[in-house]
């Protein structure tokens, strides 16, 4: 069913079509958090099921996460979780799912198969599928959970007995690489901001571009062709849009569908934000902005940790002596990007996020994947380029666990899984990685006073472990491709050398058997000189190149 002009059709017919959906299709849905998420097609999607039972056993593809807490896929996952019907889905890929406590729910409780390819290897996958080959060959993954040595993906047992998205190893000249495989979409439901009377879709209103074109592609690629539905707010009926305009162009297009205003958010917490649509220049990005994310609740021990980020970030670029390109990570390291603004390094020292955007500030927490102020932005497969081909100087990523071989699992413990993201696209292909997060987890209480950091209270569990639990980033490949690798805490920085990881520098105040090695499961190796963390990360001045130039 192709309908070419949107003034032909009522709202009744657009749900109408929805409603063919069949039962055991494979179905795309774009999404990072709320951005590009078509919410009230999710929403829309359900009620249909709920009120005749179908469809069902859907195969859901993504690529990352169409939701935050209580919308858009959460929401229809909670009312599942509550009625214990899971009927609608038989499985899920789906690269992240830190901010869909349901979707974490379901999988660690094992009710649907759960895969967990990364942000980067999805959204790459579907521009794959859409050029008509079976699947994309990558390096990433290669040591880490994804390998088919380890778990190939599958987040969860029903995943791993039930290998609907697959990943295999090749060897090509001698190298081994991964194919990853998962049934091409049959349907999608995306999100743009426009559609004109042909059903082109523009996206001038959306904080991201997304996967939304490449994801429309796949579903249309043949041998099977299948159905493109997309989610605007605004429909133009009087004329075409500008083709610079057009990120669909209107053959891709089946139905367009006008969402109210309530299920079509930039982000969870504003509905909309001229400076998240790029409508207001980089330039006009003012203090108070800066001073209102800077100002955000964030605990003291992570504002150490990102200020020191921060310095080593400031020490790169010296020796570097032109643009730094960076990228920042959910959590602790995207505080960075307010620091390094507020310390005039916006031009220097350039951040990009994994959603798309260059430049700006980085919003936090569920607005993460937005960003105030952006220059330029990219689709998501083009931002993942510049992070699987190293083409960025240098990474900062959280981390839960660190090992005595330099592996890192940034998301996965037993009752807690937030999944890959795009941490493992990212952490492998950057030249540089920085990984970030306090010392040890749980309650913590600390002083600095006098020019010494005192632990009052430590965390309960231990995050220096034997081994990680997963492993999404391979400390061992690491070192096979020379890459230069630290990692953060607010007490203490270490390196990962040839002897493994090494402990280099130690904040003053701390004992390093008390506070440190008796906080680890294993020895480190120990620096023949161990530096002192500078003062500056423990106070709230502002860091600029004067300042850093002092330490």
């Amino acid at each position: 069913m192709m309908i070419n002009m949107v003034d032909e059709y009522t709202e009744d017919q657009e749900l109408t079509f929805i409603k063919k959906i069949k039962d055991g299709s494979t179905i795309a849905i774009s999404g990072f958090n709320l951005a590009t998420t078509p919410e009230y097609l999710i929403k829309k999607l359900y009620e249909n099921y709920k009120e005749t039972g179908h469809p069902k056993n859907l195969f859901m593809e993504t690529d990352a996460l169409p939701a935050s807490v209580n919308r858009g896929l959460d929401s229809i996952l909670r009312e599942m979780f509550e009625n214990k019907d899971f009927s609608m889905f038989r499985g899920f890929l789906i690269p992240f799912m830190g901010f869909s406590p349901y979707l974490q729910k379901i999988t660690l409780e094992d009710k649907v198969p759960v895969f967990g390819w990364p942000i980067g290897v999805a959204s790459y996958w579907f521009r794959e599928i859409a050029s008509g080959r079976p699947g994309l060959l990558s390096r990433i993954g290669i040591g880490t959970f994804l390998d088919p040595d380890q778990d190939s993906g599958a987040l969860n047992n029903s995943a791993k007995e039930n290998l609907i998205a697959n990943v295999r190893k090749l060897d090509l000249s001698g190298e081994d690489l991964l194919l990853y495989e998962a049934p091409k979409p049959d349907i999608c439901l995306i999100r743009g901001t426009s559609s004109d009377r042909m059903g082109s879709i523009s996206v001038e209103d959306e904080p991201i571009r997304g996967t939304v074109l490449n994801i429309a592609q796949a579903v249309k690629a043949r041998p099977n062709p299948g159905i493109v539905i997309i989610q605007v707010k605004n429909i133009i009926t009087e004329r075409q849009l500008a083709p610079r305009m057009v990120e669909i162009p209107y053959p891709l297009v089946d139905i367009v569908v006008r969402s109210p205003e309530e299920f079509h958010w930039q982000a969870p917490s504003f509905p909309y934000d001229p400076r998240a649509a790029f409508k207001i220049n980089p330039s006009n990005i003012t203090d108070s902005i800066l001073k209102d994310i800077q100002e955000k609740n964030e605990p003291y021990i992570h504002k150490i940790v990102a200020r020191r980020i921060a310095l080593e970030l400031i020490s790169m670029l010296n020796k570097k002596r032109k643009p730094l390109l960076l990228n920042l990570g959910v959590g602790i390291p995207a505080l960075v990007s307010s620091i390094l603004s507020g310390g005039g390094f916006s031009r220097d020292i350039v951040t990009i996020v994994e959603s798309g955007p260059w430049g700006g500030v980085a919003l936090t927490g569920g607005d993460f994947g937005v960003s105030m102020g952006a220059f330029a932005l990219s689709t998501i497969p083009d931002m993942f380029s510049n992070y699987e081909g190293g083409i960025i100087d240098v990474a900062s990523l959280g981390f839960l666990q660190i090992d005595r071989h330099g592996n890192v699992n940034p998301s996965f413990i037993p009752g807690k899984l937030t999944g890959p993201g795009g941490f493992s696209v990212i952490a492998q292909g950057s030249p540089a990685a920085l990984f970030a997060g306090n010392f040890t987890a749980g309650k913590m209480d600390v002083k600095y006073s006098k020019g010494e950091f005192k632990i009052l209270k430590d965390g309960e569990s231990i995050k220096f472990v034997k081994d990680v639990y997963k492993i999404f980033f391979s400390g061992p490949e690491a070192l096979k491709y020379q890459k230069n690798v630290k990692y953060f805490t607010e007490r203490a920085v270490f390196e990962l050398e040839k002897d493994g990881v090494t402990l280099v520098e130690i904040a003053n105040g701390i004992d390093m058997d008390k506070d440190i090695l008796e906080k680890m499961e294993f020895k480190p190796a120990i620096a023949k000189e161990i530096r002192t963390m500078p003062d500056m990360v423990f106070g709230n001045e502002v860091i600029n190149s004067r300042s850093a130039n002092n330490i």
